[in-house]
């Protein structure tokens, strides 16, 4: 009995190990852009990284980002307030570990470089699977968690996917938009509260997990 509950236990070790695949560092990373920032998430897996792990470059009409730790990318001058719609357009090059990892946009964003960051955020999965989350501080609350939905396109045989991924936001209800499509609307009483965003205005930008290769481009806000 106890043979068997060590071997079902570091069955679980080594799935998890696999689940959980180490932060890469990124040759050359850093912010290349000017006026752009980038913040990793505050994880155990990600002590002693840095944002600098993780490269955010320029590329043809957009930008090419190599993600090291997940985390968060944007630039301060790129605001929405009222009734407005975020969105850019996202390739996931082939995938760089054994298991799909999310990307998608962030709108809400308000002191990102303090430790009371808000931000709220939809990210896709080439699995065709999608979540919604908010970060305020170190608490994140779950809104929606690993959805199936047709509007999303998974990834093909080579492990690449193109989603344009935003947000629109109109009077008092919030919706997460793929393809044109949009996967969930909520009201922004689930969005904004005391451990969630402050509200909808402020900064959009780009959320990615981590070992993740993206290009990310047309991206654009529309006020309504």
């Amino acid at each position: 009995m106890r043979l068997a509950a060590l071997v079902l236990a570091s069955s679980v070790i080594a799935t998890t190990a696999v689940a959980q695949d180490a932060d890469r560092s990124v040759a050359d990373g850093g912010i290349k852009v000017d006026g752009w920032h980038g913040r990793i998430d505050r994880r155990p897996m990600s002590q002693g990284s840095t944002v600098n792990d993780s490269k955010f470059a320029a590329a043809a009409e957009g930008f090419r980002i190599s993600v090291g730790p997940a985390g968060i990318f944007w630039n301060n001058a790129h605001t929405a307030s009222g009734s407005y719609e975020v969105t850019a357009t996202f390739k996931e090059h082939q995938m760089a570990s054994s298991h799909p990892h999310p990307y998608g946009m962030f709108i809400g964003g308000a002191n990102l470089e303090s430790d009371n960051e808000t931000l709220l955020y939809c990210i896709v999965y080439g699995t065709g699977v999608y979540s919604i989350k908010t970060f305020h501080g170190s608490n994140v609350s779950t809104l929606v968690n690993r959805e199936e939905h047709a509007a999303l396109n998974k990834a093909d045989a080579n492990g690449e996917s193109i989603n344009e991924i935003g947000w629109r936001v109109l009077g008092d209800q919030v919706s997460c938009v793929v393809n044109g499509t949009a996967v969930k609307t909520l009201d922004r009483a689930d969005v904004v509260g005391a451990d969630k965003i402050t509200s909808t205005d402020g900064i959009y930008g780009i959320r990615a997990s981590h070992n993740l290769e993206l290009t990310v481009t047309e991206l654009a806000v529309k006020q309504h």
